[in-house]
């Protein structure tokens, strides 16, 4: 009995001296009298959850776990594909985020339903399978890296793809057909003065039109790309307990201090001096009616009419006199008796859908609108158009369909434009007024109504692109394989407004894209009409945002709405509502502080 006493007291003593040493490697008994230290100075009313929240802050920093796909229904009912992200934090998986961006695809593309299954189960499967082993045990604060591992599967796979469509080309061709020569000109036949004068005049008249640019191809599984970013996004946001914007913010400055020469880090922590620097929120362009090629009527030119509010007003103010006036103009049209615009339906988007035969109408109600509720046009309120042309070109006759049976060469379009400009002044804006290859139309317009009119281009499918002459606005959608950090280089590199918008096929419930453009420090957003889940939900967000920074103080307020005009790019558009504390503002470029503008006559007037 005394051995075997023995024997066991000496194994308690070994394990007694193995738990010190391993306590004393940790740090544990020093880090036990710091906190008991603390408990006696500040007394908690809760004593464990101090404790918990000293020792949460001593935790390994969590590390993704694993990924998971599913399928989902966005707001138009079609599928599409969520990522899950799925954490260790504190020893247990936990769930952080889902996201899901929506899959767009270009124009000219047809059969889309058809491929939509297919591109969902896709991304599906790449999510679940070799996406999960890539970011395993990735830091979900490290964007960059996150989204360069991204793109660079989507590379490889996109790389993949094209090789096996041009394998598949070759294997459909004979021999024959690949190797065979081009057959010889014909041979020049001479031609009467008369007709070749007659064919000259003609080609001065109808200059052939540039034949379209080809699209970016959708790769099928794509949205696994951008949904998994914004899922990373969520989750960073959510480990450090901050909200996404500031998250998103922190971000976007330090590429601006890795981008930019003489930018140096905060001296502070950099999550609480964040806390202090202003904040402004994108002024809301909210769609007021919807026409377009699906619309009932024969006019095809304007897809939206969109309404931008004038100078000094919240976000509530916004949504309350929109919905006020958009219910004006529905009592307009439901009880007018002249033809053209009276017709009316809420559409998925939003907006009120509306039959129309010429684009003086629906300006017509508007006008007749804000008159009966006192609203001053030019002042009060402002409009742009989404003209949406790039869909309306019929490449057999090299025209515009701008209503059925109606063609319009590109000159002429411009012409209609500036007509329509000079009678509707209150329209300050207009949205691919042409397709991107009709440069020499671009600059002409804007040479023409470059002052009193901004020209705004959609990058969504040409991300990369030059943007076309006259320019002064772009679109961003985050769709398919667009990472954050490319929504982050082109916000700080774009030379213009940069505007984010959605599209119709939206997820109902995430209002993160709110809190995407507050981030970025974009100048204006658009997320649709104020009708359905969709919207309303990330108009709520902005909201809460708004009133969030009231709160603390730190909300910046505007002045004049932004403007890039050369008379206006050295001063500040916008006036802070407390001192500037961001190192990173004052030597950031002027266009960056003063945007383009969509009245010039607004930034004369008092604040």
């Amino acid at each position: 009995m005394t051995h075997r006493a023995s024997a066991e007291q000496l194994d308690r003593y070994r394990r007694k001296g193995a738990a010190a040493e391993f306590l004393r490697a940790h740090r544990v008994p020093e880090q036990l009298e710091t906190v008991l230290d603390q408990v006696f100075l500040q007394k908690p009313a809760d004593l464990h959850g101090f404790l918990a929240e000293y020792f949460l802050k001593l935790s390994a920093p969590p590390r993704i776990s694993s990924l998971r796909g599913t399928q989902v229904y966005d707001a138009a009912g079609q599928l599409s594909v969520q990522a899950q992200v799925f954490c260790v934090i504190c020893n247990k998986e936990k769930r952080m985020s889902s996201a899901a961006v929506p899959s767009c695809w270009p124009h000219q593309e047809t059969s889309v339903e058809r491929k939509m299954a297919d591109h969902v189960t896709t991304a599906v499967q790449w999510i679940n399978g070799p996406l999960n082993h890539l970011l395993q045990g990735q830091n979900p604060f490290d964007q960059s890296e996150v989204d360069q591992k991204l793109r660079d599967f989507f590379k490889a796979r996109y790389e993949e793809e094209k090789n096996l469509q041009d394998m598949k080309t070759r294997e459909n061709c004979s021999p024959k057909e690949l190797y065979m020569e081009l057959p010889s000109p014909p041979p020049t036949q001479r031609k009467s003065k008369t007709s070749a004068d007659r064919g000259k005049q003609k080609n001065l008249s109808e200059k052939a039109v540039p034949p379209a640019e080809p699209e970016e191809a959708v790769l099928c599984g794509s949205a696994a790309i951008g949904s998994l970013s914004v899922a990373v996004l969520k989750t960073g946001a959510a480990v450090k307990n901050i909200p996404l914007y500031r998250h998103t913010a922190a971000l976007k400055n330090a590429v601006l201090r890795q981008t930019t020469p003489g930018l140096k880090p905060p001296a502070h922590n950099q999550n609480q001096n964040q806390n202090h620097v202003p904040v402004q929120v994108p002024v809301c362009l909210v769609t007021l009616l919807r026409g377009g090629k699906t619309s009932p009527g024969r006019r095809s030119l304007l897809k939206e009419v969109i309404l931008i509010p004038g100078v000094g007003r919240r976000v509530r103010q916004i949504l309350t006199m929109t919905l006020e006036l958009q219910k004006e103009v529905m009592r307009i049209m439901n009880t007018s008796t002249k033809g053209g615009a009276n017709q009316t339906i809420v559409c998925d988007a939003g907006a009120l859908v509306v039959s129309f035969d010429r684009p003086e109408q629906l300006l017509d109600v508007i006008t007749e609108a804000c008159a009966n509720l006192g609203l001053a046009l030019g002042t009060q309120i402002h409009l742009a158009l989404n003209c949406a042309a790039p869909e309306l070109m019929d490449y057999s006759k090299g025209k515009y369909e701008v209503s059925t049976g109606v063609l319009k060469s590109p000159d002429e379009l411009v012409d209609m434009y500036h007509t329509l400009l000079s009678r509707y002044p209150v329209v300050v804006s207009l949205i691919d007024p042409f397709r991107r290859e009709d440069s020499d139309q671009w600059e002409k317009l804007n040479n023409k109504m470059g002052k009193s009119c901004s020209l705004i281009s959609d990058l969504t499918y040409k991300l990369e692109a030059p943007p076309p002459p006259g320019a002064r606005g772009f679109i961003l959608k985050h769709t398919n394989h667009t990472t954050v950090s490319d929504l982050i280089h082109i916000a700080s590199e774009q030379q213009g407004s940069v505007l984010i918008g959605t599209t119709c096929s939206e997820p109902c419930t995430d209002d993160s894209w709110s809190d995407i453009a507050v981030g970025l420090g974009l100048d204006y957003v658009k997320l649709g009409g104020l009708s359905g889940a969709e919207t309303i939900s990330k108009y709520n967000r902005l909201v809460s945002i708004e009133e969030e920074l009231v709160e603390q103080g730190i909300l910046a307020w505007r002045l004049a709405l932004p403007d890039v005009s050369p008379s206006l790019a050295s001063r500040p558009a916008w006036r802070l509502a407390l001192p500037d504390v961001s190192p990173c503002l004052a030597s950031r470029p002027a266009w960056r502080l003063a945007l383009p503008s969509v009245s010039p006559s607004l930034t004369s007037r008092p604040a």
